[in-house]
């Protein structure tokens, strides 16, 4: 059926990006529907008709960071020709894009919903599932170079560790700590593979 009423008077898309960077910025608790409709430069009834509510927009933005700025980061990952260079891609990538002049420091999922209280209880799990991801994604291709024998290793401990690792990037990016020293932490978090400590990796 044909689409009646008026057009929207604003790119969608454009807005979605905005109210991306806002969120990420500011986070979803501390971010009001007046603060989303006045930067992303609509009404509020605009706002709802295009996104329905607050919720579904950060949702929806959440989904956008996670085809654009988070991007790179998994195709590094992919790309890399042993789990040990995958994860220092991720790492060395994820680094760069915390710290990108021109865009809120750290990672959107990290920060965006970390402080929901009970009232955003569904917003918070959201965000939790998004993480996990994150953790599932690494241990993915761990599991595959293990299965392809390049070595042997308690993935699930292995995962943690650098999931666990990448979210403290986050952080420390949002804190302002300089990119050469975020690069110099991942070199010193990637000499733990080869260590006695765990042991994680037997190769």
């Amino acid at each position: 059926m044909a689409r009646t009423g008026r057009p929207r008077a604003f790119d969608r898309d454009a807005a979605l990006h905005t109210a991306m960077l806002v969120f990420w910025e500011r986070g979803y608790a501390t971010t009001s529907t007046n603060d989303l409709s006045a930067a992303m430069g609509i009404k509020p009834p605009s706002l709802y008709a295009a996104f329905k509510n607050k919720e579904h927009l950060f949702r929806e933005a959440v989904g956008l960071y996670e085809r654009t700025e988070a991007e790179a980061s998994r195709r590094a990952m992919d790309e890399a020709p042993t789990a040990r260079e995958a994860i220092a891609a991720l790492l060395h990538e994820s680094v760069d894009r915390f710290t990108t002049e021109g865009k809120p420091r750290g990672c959107m999922i990290v920060l965006a919903a970390t402080n929901c209280t009970a009232d955003h209880e569904s917003v918070r799990d959201f965000a939790l599932r998004c993480r996990a991801r994150t953790k599932s994604t690494i241990k993915a291709r761990l599991d595959a170079a293990v299965d392809a024998g390049e070595f042997t290793a308690d993935t699930d401990r292995l995962a943690a560790f650098y999931a666990t690792f990448l979210n403290g990037l986050s952080l420390q990016a949002r804190d302002g700590a300089d990119r050469a020293q975020l690069h110099v932490l991942v070199d010193m978090a990637m000499s733990v593979w080869n260590t006695s400590i765990g042991p994680f990796v037997s190769v």
